[in-house]
Parts: C-alpha cells; structure tokens; sequence
C-alpha cells in the first residue's frame, strides 16, 4: 500500500511539471511492422518497461484484421516492475485480465513488435488490412478499459 501510494504522489508530482508531450515516454511508439532491427525494437521495449514501473504510464499494443482488432494493455502492479497486469480485449471475445510478470510482458511485446505485416493476417488466414498494427504508450487515464 506504501508503495502505491508512493508511486501516485511521485506521478503527481511528474504530472504537475510535465506536459504528456515532453514526458520521457512520449516518443515510445511504432507501427508494425517496422524496419527497426532486432536490438532497436528489444531497447524499445526495456524503456517502455522502465516507464510503465515508474511514471502513471501503460503500454498498449492495438493487432488490426480485416473485420477485427484486438488490444493488449500492461499496466505495473508495483514499483519494482515484477509484476504487470495484462488487459486484452478482443472484439469477438471482450476483456480479459490476468497478471503476468516482466519477462512474459517483455517477451510477449518483442514478438509481436518484429512480427511481419503478413504474420498476424495469414494465422487468422485472411488478407493484410490498410491500418498497420500499433505500439505506443500512454497515460493510464487514457487507456481504455472494460
């Protein structure tokens, strides 16, 4: 509880000082695919990481097919960055929550960040759509929840 505490006094307090557009974490976004290399997308990741677990900030991951989208939002549980809670929402399907630890959230967002434009359309065996596949983050209050 302390340290939750801690950590909304401190995004407070960053907030007050900070416009979203000069915060560290405004330019932590891409679409996919990407022409970054392997080492660019993994070092893409560690700062979105290093972000989530100290700023009032969520990574969210928007997969778009033709006549779907899917979005995936991880959020830190606590001020160590152990522990993050995945959202994923599905047209089809809804929300769905769980709780999943830094590694999964970082392995998950390196492979769907070097995946290629076909990857996600040809597992769903459909057609490339005209929106790419999208990256970013942003303030908790602005993402989107159930």
């Amino acid at each position: 509880m302390a340290s939750e505490q801690r950590r909304k006094t401190r995004a407070a307090d960053h907030a007050g000082t900070t416009t979203d557009d000069e915060a560290p974490w405004a330019d932590l976004e891409m679409t996919v695919p990407t022409d970054r290399d392997h080492a660019s997308v993994v070092a893409l990741v560690e700062c979105a990481l290093v972000e989530l677990t100290h700023e009032a900030v969520g990574a969210v991951f928007v997969s778009r097919q033709v006549g779907r989208s899917s979005r995936t939002q991880y959020v830190a549980r606590d001020d160590v960055g152990d522990q993050f809670q995945k959202r994923h929402f599905d047209d089809r399907l809804g929300w769905h929550e769980t709780t999943v630890p830094r590694r999964a959230v970082r392995d998950e967002l390196i492979t769907q960040l070097t995946q290629s434009s076909s990857t996600s359309a040809e597992r769903s065996g459909e057609g490339a759509t005209s929106e790419p596949d999208t990256f970013a983050v942003k303030p908790v209050r602005e993402l989107r929840t159930p």
